[in-house]
């Protein structure tokens, strides 16, 4: 394990997009450092702007010169005794070079699974996992009682669910089909409003008004579809306002933008009163607001729920070189609800 190939994004001078693979060193690790076999690797949509920022690429080409969020087995570990615990294990791990095949990381970035659980099993552990579980986590810290999350059919919505169900916490799904609405009942969903219906800002309204939703979590960015969840909330809230009141309901109504499937414009109608806020989420930084001991809780969880609450499955596997190939970064660049696609680094 002297080298690695390992995939690099570089954008030249020229302004030309060049995404390679490259053989690099594997250092030896450090005390608290381990080297982890890279088996599994999932393609979220958050990687797509590192890996291919704006490019076109419908014009991207192949070529075979040029090419030189996860989960692995532990292969070489530091003298620490943490590190040497980890010996054998499959773990799944933080690291800004997942598309690699060995990686040298702290300990304290991996997040050990129990001995049944495969690499593939793993890969999933971060991300969807992680960010389903901070959501609920943020709104207990907020002092909300209630979600609504857009592109809920996703996995990471269905996790959430999962999660939603089994707390009792209150979640409005918003997806865009009769078929996603569909799918999401079969698995317990309680409220799925499908934005494509002509009728879905007077559901929207219901499902707010009903559950009593103050915090929305927005994976699409752009188009109207924020705006709308703060009016409904604003129109649910002040509802049994007596007088005059010139600033709106005095209930704090929160919308966390935290994907961009959507990059157009996020268009503001301001129709919600003066008590409002949107931001960013990620997952990243809110894992830093947490102490060190309830990270471990949250680690913990998934790594027991792996292949139950947060089970995620495959449309296809790619070395990676197959991922580098442009039919199939067209399949996954898609980014399709029910499609997600792993990276198999260590592939033959």
């Amino acid at each position: 394990m002297n080298k690695s190939k390992q995939l690099f994004t570089l954008i030249t001078s020229e302004g030309e997009l060049q995404v390679s693979l490259k053989e690099v060193d594997v250092p030896e690790p450090k005390p608290h450092e381990v080297i982890v076999r890279m088996e599994a690797s999932p393609i979220n949509p958050s990687d797509m702007w590192p890996m291919f920022g704006p490019a076109s690429l419908d014009k991207a080409t192949f070529d075979t010169d040029k090419s030189a969020l996860v989960a692995g087995t532990v292969v070489k570990a530091g003298d620490s005794s943490e590190a040497q615990a980890l010996m054998g294990k499959t773990v799944s791990i933080l690291t800004g070079a997942a598309y690699t095949e060995y990686a040298c990381v702290p300990v304290q970035a991996c997040l050990p699974h129990i001995d049944s659980t495969t690499p593939q099993q793993a890969a999933s552990s971060f991300v969807n996992p992680l960010t389903a579980l901070g959501m609920v986590e943020t709104m207990r810290m907020e002092g909300h009682k209630a979600l609504v999350h857009t592109a809920a059919a996703s996995n990471l919505g269905q996790m959430l669910n999962k999660i939603c169900l089994e707390q009792g916490v209150e979640l409005v799904n918003i997806v865009r089909s009769q078929k996603q609405v569909d799918m999401l009942k079969e698995i317990g969903a309680k409220v799925v409003l499908d934005s494509s219906s002509e009728n879905f800002k007077a559901e929207l309204y219901q499902a707010i008004d009903s559950t009593g939703a103050t915090l929305a979590f927005d994976a699409i960015g752009g188009g109207e579809l924020v705006s709308d969840i703060l009016t409904m909330m604003e129109a649910s809230g002040s509802k049994d306002a007596k007088g005059f009141n010139t600033y709106g309901s005095d209930s704090n109504k929160q919308v966390y933008i935290y994907g961009g499937l959507d990059f157009s414009p996020t268009i503001l109608n301001r129709a919600y009163g003066m008590t409002w806020s949107i931001g960013g989420w990620l997952l990243m930084r809110f894992l830093g607001k947490l102490d060190k001991k309830r990270v471990g809780e949250l680690y913990q969880k998934v790594a027991m729920e792996i292949n139950t609450t947060f089970a995620s499955s495959y449309t296809k596997e790619l070395s990676l070189e197959e991922a580098l190939q442009p039919e199939n970064v067209a399949l996954y660049n898609a980014k399709k609800t029910g499609e997600k696609y792993l990276i198999v680094p260590n592939k033959g």
